[in-house]
């Protein structure tokens, strides 16, 4: 017996933002389809239509780098704090909670990117 899936609706604004985000350097639309469990010929289809493409210079390519405020939170128990920390490993917290992480080979404009994409 197979299980029929309902077909998804996407608003225009989340139809942007996945375009958006295969604008990325070093990201590839299938990465992206496979963030969103969907199909890669469906966001090429958006990327064809100009409602959906986002501006060239929507990309952030010429934008100017932005500091953002970090805050270190020392460990409560001191033998955690002793203990190594993994080399490569990120994690960003949203002002709404959202949170972000990174872990491994990562290329650091990649992720800046992404997290303006996200926060816009």
């Amino acid at each position: 017996m197979t299980v029929k899936q309902k077909k998804r609706r996407w608003s225009d604004e989340e139809k942007r933002s996945i375009c958006f985000q295969t604008m990325v350097a070093g990201v590839s639309v299938a990465q992206v389809a496979r963030r969103y469990a969907m199909n890669a010929n469906l966001i090429f289809k958006w990327l064809r239509d100009e409602r959906y493409t986002p501006e060239p210079d929507a990309t952030g390519e010429d934008a100017e780098p932005v500091f953002l405020p970090v805050e270190i939170e020392a460990a409560n128990n001191p033998v955690s704090a002793l203990a190594p920390v993994p080399s490569g490993r990120i994690e960003i917290e949203f002002p709404d909670g959202c949170r972000v992480s990174a872990e491994g080979g990562f290329d650091v404009d990649v992720l800046a990117r992404l997290l303006k994409g996200l926060s816009s």
